[in-house]
């Protein structure tokens, strides 16, 4: 059974499981409203993720750094389940702080272009549609 000092964490990725422990006593993650913790008697909560440096202290491995991609956080008494698209583990913070600049803000920056020409082409497409209407 575990200790109720501590949390169990799994971190998902859409194709399976990255981390999972069951030893975590402290637990940082980024929103896009800035850093927050969470401790094991922290109230229930969720939160969403903004891509960053997520850190765990576990009791087995110490300070453990995971670059993550936008997902979601959901905290359930003892249980945390983080689920995100991507994640890299590391133990140098400026090279998983570059990996967040490149493989994760920069896929984010696509998507927003490729999300703008859709609306382009939507509005186009609406458009042409009225006019034939009114013909």
């Amino acid at each position: 059974m575990q200790k109720p000092e501590l949390m169990a964490l799994k971190v998902l990725l859409p194709f399976g499981v990255f981390a999972d422990k069951s030893d975590v006593c402290k637990i940082v993650a980024e929103t896009r409203e800035g850093s927050f913790g969470l401790l094991p008697h922290r109230l229930d909560c969720v939160a969403a993720l903004a891509p960053g440096i997520l850190s765990y202290e576990s009791e087995a491995e110490g300070q453990i750094y995971l670059a993550v991609d936008e997902g979601v956080l959901v905290k359930t008494g003892a249980n945390v389940f983080i689920s995100v698209r991507q994640a890299i583990a590391g133990k140098d913070l400026g090279e998983l702080r570059e990996a967040v600049q490149r493989e994760f803000l920069d896929l984010s920056e696509s998507e927003k272009s490729a999300k703008s020409v859709m609306a382009k082409m939507e509005s186009s497409f609406l458009r042409r549609l009225v006019e034939l209407d009114h013909d």
